[in-house]
């Protein structure tokens, strides 16, 4: 390899793709008690509103298709973390809320999530916790 080359450990979707590999190695023991996955507590933390979505909206804000959106909606059917339903105003759309069981599996799943990625970023000080945070967070343009 020339000197300049980039190591491999210099480019950064390489260390993207490992750090999340290293945060799930945390995040799903940590989801497993809850019989949820990291994937699964996404979807419940999306409709956890006020106003049931329609599974395209979730899916819309997910960024899955709708066919996923789906699947993983009758998953967590199959579970009674979520209940779909028609919409009054149109019949052809199906609303999906959290059932008391997905609320308290989003709460707990929740917290197991923060002690997850607190352990995962235990080797920074709080401060550049936070700046980390707040880089990924400018770099996908989301709050």
């Amino acid at each position: 390899m020339s000197a300049d080359t980039p190591q491999l450990h210099d480019r950064l979707g390489y260390l993207l793709k490992h750090a999340q590999l290293r945060l799930a190695e945390h995040a799903g023991p940590a989801l497993a008690p809850l019989g949820v996955t990291g994937r699964d507590l996404a979807v419940l933390t999306v409709l956890d509103t006020a106003v049931p979505l329609a599974q395209q909206q979730a899916a819309s804000r997910l960024g899955i298709d709708r066919t996923t959106m789906v699947e993983l909606v009758d998953q967590l059917e199959g579970r009674g973390l979520v209940a779909r339903g028609p919409d009054p105003a149109d019949r052809r759309r199906n609303l999906v809320q959290l059932t008391g069981e997905g609320r308290r599996v989003l709460t707990d799943g929740a917290r197991a999530t923060r002690a997850a990625e607190s352990t995962f970023l235990a080797a920074l000080d709080p401060a550049a916790a936070e700046q980390f945070r707040k880089s990924l967070k400018l770099l996908l343009g989301v709050d």
